[in-house]
Parts: structure tokens; sequence; C-alpha cells
């Protein structure tokens, strides 16, 4: 059995105990591993209040979005490696404002082993981090990158990544944003791991999607998972259809969210 812990999200998700915090960013604990870390240096202190020991050897970022990587030097402390697509380092805009990683490639691998990849790696015992994820259907692009030759064009986000866990009944699925697309994101998790997903914790960026789009995805999930828990961007409409079409997997969840998969 794996834990999976919530250490930041756009929101709190009960009133235990106290002195949670929530921000724009997602972050979990997942077994042993760290995934993503938030906006800033709150996901570390929200740890300390779960009653964690917020140091961990192996780091997942999602991708070089801010808000999931910009609390990364406050767990640097005790952190062996990092492990983020190459993309993950680019330049990223959205109408005009920087939202890309804040911190240097080289100056973070002046602390930390950077671990670049774009195809699957196990990052710990049962937990895989999926690499560059194939887009057949639909996904969830944002904003402008850089590329090396000073040219500006539109960001599909190919280094979204999610992480694909090991369980006694199938994959548990964790996103960070799932820019690849939550269709996507569940068929690449099956064919890496051989077995089918069964629950989908965290970002699924439908916030900019139509209700029709949503329902789209909806019914293609139809009764494959056990357990569904939306968060970060997923958005309230999304959030609303998702919870009105599987009552019975369906959780709500946030920062000190504890999940046992």
């Amino acid at each position: 059995m794996t834990t999976i812990q919530i250490v930041m999200d756009d929101r709190v998700a009960g009133t235990r105990p106290m002195g949670l915090r929530a921000e724009h960013g997602f972050a979990a604990v997942v077994g042993d591993v760290l995934f993503d870390t938030g906006q800033t240096g709150e996901a570390v202190e929200n740890a300390r209040r779960l009653g964690l020991e917020p140091s961990y050897e192996q780091i997942v970022l999602s991708h070089g979005h801010y808000d999931h990587t910009g609390g990364l030097p406050a767990f640097l402390d005790g952190a062996e490696t990092v492990y983020a697509h190459p993309d993950a380092f680019d330049p990223k805009f959205q109408d005009g404002t920087y939202i890309g990683l804040p911190y240097r490639r080289e100056r973070l691998a002046a602390d930390v082993e950077i671990h670049t990849h774009d195809g699957p790696i196990e990052v710990a015992d049962g937990i895989h981090a999926l690499g560059e994820i194939p887009r057949p259907h639909p996904d969830n692009p944002l904003g402008t990158t850089v590329r090396s030759d000073g040219s500006r064009e539109a960001d599909q986000i190919a280094d979204d990544q999610s992480l694909a866990v090991e369980t006694a009944n199938g994959i548990a699925l964790v996103c960070g944003c799932c820019h690849a697309g939550l269709r996507n994101t569940i068929e690449h998790a099956e064919a890496v791991t051989g077995e089918q997903v069964r629950a989908v914790i965290g970002g699924t960026h439908l916030v900019g999607s139509s209700p029709a789009e949503i329902q789209e995805i909806a019914d293609w999930i139809g009764n494959r998972l056990d357990l569904f828990a939306p968060s970060h961007c997923t958005g309230h409409v999304g959030e609303r259809i998702f919870a009105e079409r599987f009552p019975e997997a369906y959780e709500y969840v946030g920062v000190g969210s504890t999940i046992e998969v």
C-alpha cells in the first residue's frame, strides 16, 4: 500500500490540523517521493504541520510551471535527485508574463543531481515517472515558449508528466496538471505499466474546457475508476460534472488529504 498526502493545492480540504495553507499550485508526497513543490516554500510548512519530515531523496517535477516548481529550493535539503523532462527548464510565458521554472538549471545542479528524461523511469519501487506522453487525443497546452535560437512558439508543454503508482488493484495515477490530456495520460500509464488505471488524483487542467468537452472525457472514463480525486486546475465545472457522474468514486481533496492506494 502506498500513501499519498497532498501538501499543496488550491484549497485546504479540512479544518485539521490547524494552520494548513493553500496557494495556486500542487505538491504531493507519494510514498517516499515528492511530486511537485508548489509555488512557494509553503508546501514545506504544510508537510511539517501534517507531521511529515520534509526531506525527500527523490523529487519529480510534473512540468516547468512556477506553481509546481517554485517551492523546490525549500525541499533540497536531503534531496539526491530531481527528475524532470528536459523541456521543463525552457522559458515559458502566458500573455507576456513569465510562468516558467523560477530557477536556472545550473543553479539547481549546484545543490542536487538533475536527471532529465523523456521516457518513463521508475523513481522508487513501484512508482514510475511517465516522461513525455503521446497525444493522439485532445490535450491542454498553455502559453508560449522560447527556443534556443530565440524563436517564440506555442508551448505544447511536452514536459508534462505524471506518476503511475503500482497497487494491488491496478495503477493509481497522480497528475500535476495533466497538460498532456487526461485520456492520453491514462492510456500512456497503462501502456508503460501493463496495468489498468483504477485511480486518478490531482490536477487535470480542464479549467478552460467546455462542459461538452468534459462530458466527453467522463463518457470515455465510464466505469474504469474506483477513485477519482481531481483538484488544482480541474476547475469548478469539471469537478461538479465528475462528482455528479461518478458519485461513488469521486473524492473531494485538497491540502491535508491522505489517500491510501
